[in-house]
């Protein structure tokens, strides 16, 4: 349940290509189809991906968290998610929750399901649109891109932050409450199933991790435009206080949490280490994951796909986070527990960790 880093967003994609490569995009596009490749053209179809939830924008991919865990036989699984939703699309309906894209809030979904399946795990994953987590990246992206002068987007949005922070806290707390009403009301003890609160691993690395020199070549190439210590501000400050905030919304509602803040470490979009695909690189040839950025770069750099899979988890990037919870659902921690990749490892290499406690720069 929840929003966009659990529906499956940019799940399309197999790592990065530069934004010039034609056609399959070297065998990054999953949706790409009935490839001529003597001239590098394909057709693209993105509901072989996102099924029908490419046409109403949830985009639920099937390499979500929840696709890609390994849960066991016989497990089914329902992704309730939905990209670009906020707390107000999670709770019911009678609680003030609201439709979005067509669909009624999730916990009326989940009520429903509730009541013909045997639930045992709810994973959820929400907080960042209340946040404006997206706005804030953008406003790093625009400084960027200003023709003159170094516009950095870091002083004056810590104030904004810090308010949002303590709002949002309040509302996920709500949303955690409420899932565990729908839950009461369809019969099930505290017991009888899980509910599981994450949070979000960065999008982008510090800026002395950054493979390109601070220049254009960040926007034109590795769809990473961010000052260095804007990159550095969003990565040590910006996300560990978003898991922070959660992690107290998690125990306020005596909820497990699980911290993916570093689960990407080292495997961001432009992380060094990491590499885009090249004209070498096909649908039967792919970028391997321990080698691929896991996260997808801006998209307006080349117009591939859509804008709203810019800045989240592609498919490597899914299929990582649904190790994180293959390793959950089998090791069956019931406190906080963190989720980190190993160095040069790929998605099935994810190991769970106790959290490290540790000073937020501001």
């Amino acid at each position: 349940m929840g929003d966009s880093f659990i529906s499956g967003e940019a799940g399309r994609w197999y790592g990065n290509a530069a934004p010039w490569s034609a056609g399959h995009r070297y065998g990054t596009d999953r949706a790409a189809n009935n490839c001529w490749e003597w001239a590098s053209w394909c057709s693209h179809d993105p509901s072989a991906v996102y099924g029908d939830s490419h046409r109403t924008g949830c985009h639920r991919s099937d390499t979500a968290e929840i696709m890609s865990a390994d849960l066991g036989p016989g497990i089914q699984r329902i992704n309730l998610a939905c990209s670009g939703a906020t707390t107000n699309n999670v709770l019911r309906a009678a609680q003030g929750g609201l439709p979005f894209k067509g669909e009624e809030p999730q916990a009326d979904q989940l009520a429903r399901a509730a009541r013909t399946h045997d639930i045992k795990l709810i994973v959820l994953s929400i907080g960042g649109n209340d946040l404006g987590f997206t706005d804030i990246i953008t406003d790093c992206v625009k400084g960027f891109m200003v023709p003159t002068g170094n516009w950095h987007c870091t002083p004056g949005q810590n104030g904004r932050l810090e308010t949002a922070l303590e709002e949002t806290q309040a509302k996920v707390a709500r949303t955690l409450g409420d899932i565990r009403a729908v839950m009461g009301q369809a019969g099930y003890s505290a017991n009888s199933y899980r509910l599981v609160l994450q949070s979000y691993p960065s999008p982008v690395p510090r800026g002395g991790d950054n493979r390109y020199p601070e220049t254009y070549a960040r926007f034109s190439t590795g769809g990473c435009p961010l000052f260095d210590d804007d990159a550095t501000w969003a990565r040590d400050s910006v996300v560990p206080r978003i898991s922070t905030m959660l992690k107290k919304a998690a125990r306020e509602e005596g909820t497990p949490f699980l911290d993916l803040q570093d689960a990407f470490d080292g495997k961001e979009v432009c992380s060094m280490g990491t590499t885009q695909a090249t004209g070498k690189n096909t649908p039967t040839d792919r970028l391997p994951g321990h080698q691929a950025e896991w996260v997808r770069f801006l998209v307006t750099v080349g117009s591939q796909g859509s804008a709203q899979e810019s800045i989240h988890p592609n498919a490597y990037g899914q299929q990582a986070l649904g190790h994180c919870l293959t390793l959950l659902c089998h090791q069956q921690p019931h406190d906080t527990v963190a989720c980190r990749n190993t160095p040069d490892g790929g998605p099935q290499d994810m190991k769970l960790q106790p959290p490290l406690e540790v000073g937020v720069e501001k």
